[in-house]
């Protein structure tokens, strides 16, 4: 162990002067690596980072849920079918009771539909804003992080309430602060709404998603007195119980569909069933290509790296032709002479990756404060990264290495 200790020490000593003696020529020759870990990392960095966040947004749609709609969700594109769907009939407020009584699989289920409308306070108006009306068991399957006030309760849901939640977009630009909220009338569509609670921040969602901060939340019952109904984009939710996987959810709600609808052995759903789960296994796919053509730019640079380490670790053998004679002479073996070579182009790639994580760190902050796009270096990519330096450095050394190695020593000495 202490052999190896200063075999590294030592290597890394000589690594330090090569690249102080040699600044502009090791530089150079370390671009490669250095840009090859920029690019590779940079993209796994950004990928990543859009994979974790819209992973997470997926999350955020529901656990362990199905939505059922009378559109596939996982079909959109140019080539969608969309004229078998248009005739469906959108799903029913009545199918919720039905669906809970033939699905023992399901622990929650709720109904929601949604319009974009006005919010209103005396001469304050907000465009653009999504209503959505819901049922009792919505927070459940979707939670609302309740910053100021109260949620909906269940006499809200049963006597048909006009109270709402408001997201937090909507807050600050009608009363400024949450409590100034709470307690105040708004006006939609000519019906007065009393805020019985404000959300926290959510923050933009990239993949759409419910949007909370700029959402007007209120009961179904309510809600259908300001929206017609079969033009609210009707959905329900089903999630499954704990023990439940989405795959037996899923058959069960169709069996429960196909009996709500009284469809026969021989015709085709006229539903969808569309599973939180898929989204999330489609969007890793996609992700899969992304990232080997991330491996794919930064390999061709690293290539050039590779020749580029190469050529310093042969200058230097050659020009460490007499200290390897001489450490040879005195009983030092090849293994030792093969080691030092190595780890010394080790942790000249290592600089050169070092250097690339540096920018690729500014280039992080720089879009996160750009954009609001969160991007992180996780310990896994810094690892990753230095495991690549490391192996590169090794395949660029190990010819110069093995002829350092093999020198005879009496000729090596006489060629200083």
């Amino acid at each position: 162990m202490r052999r190896i200790l200063e075999i590294i020490t030592n290597s890394f000593k000589m690594a330090s002067q090569e690249l102080w003696k040699n600044k502009l020529r090791t530089f150079l020759s370390l671009f490669g690596v250095t840009i090859g870990i920029f690019c590779i990392i940079g993209v796994l960095a950004t990928v990543g980072s859009l994979e974790h966040n819209i992973q997470s947004e997926i999350k955020s749609l529901g656990t362990n849920t199905i939505y059922i709609d009378k559109w596939e969700y996982s079909m959109q594109g140019p080539d969608f079918p969309w004229w078998k769907y248009v005739k469906r009939p959108v799903p029913k407020f009545e199918e919720v009771e039905a669906i809970k009584e033939r699905t023992g699989t399901a622990k929650f289920a709720a109904f929601e539909i949604n319009t974009q409308g006005d919010v209103e306070r005396n001469d304050n108006i907000l465009q653009g804003i999504t209503l959505y009306g819901v049922t009792e068991d919505f927070p459940n399957i979707q939670p609302m992080d309740i910053q100021f006030g109260r949620s909906l309760m269940a006499s809200d849901y049963d006597q048909g309430s006009n109270a709402c939640i408001i997201g937090y977009e909507v807050c600050d630009k009608l009363f400024g602060t949450g409590d100034n909220a709470l307690g105040k009338i708004i006006s939609i569509k000519q019906k007065n709404c009393v805020v019985a609670g404000v959300m926290k921040k959510k923050g933009s969602q990239m993949i759409g998603g419910w949007e909370f901060d700029k959402s007007v939340i209120m009961t179904y019952k309510y809600a259908r007195t300001i929206m017609n109904e079969e033009n609210s984009s009707p959905l329900i939710l089903v999630q499954g119980k704990d023990n439940i996987n989405t795959k037996i959810l899923k058959d069960d709600l169709r069996g429960a569909m196909r009996g709500i609808h009284k469809l026969s052995p021989t015709q085709d759903d006229d539903f969808a069933l569309n599973d939180i789960n898929d989204f999330s296994e489609s969007m890793s796919k996609a992700f899969v290509s992304v990232n080997i053509g991330g491996w794919a730019i930064g390999a061709l640079s690293f290539i050039v790296g590779i020749f580029g380490v190469a050529n310093i670790m042969f200058v230097t053998v050659k020009e460490r032709t007499g200290q390897i004679g001489l450490k040879k002479a005195i009983g030092a073996k090849s293994g030792i002479i093969l080691s030092e070579f190595l780890a010394e182009s080790a942790f000249l790639c290592i600089i050169g990756g070092l250097i690339g994580l540096l920018l690729v760190f500014i280039l992080t902050k720089i879009v996160t404060a750009a954009f609001d796009f969160p991007i992180f270096l996780s310990p896994g990519i810094i690892i990753l990264a230095m495991l690549i330096c490391i192996i590169a450095g090794v395949v660029a050394g190990i010819v110069p290495a093995l002829q350092a190695s093999r020198m005879d020593p009496v000729v090596a000495i006489r060629s200083n």
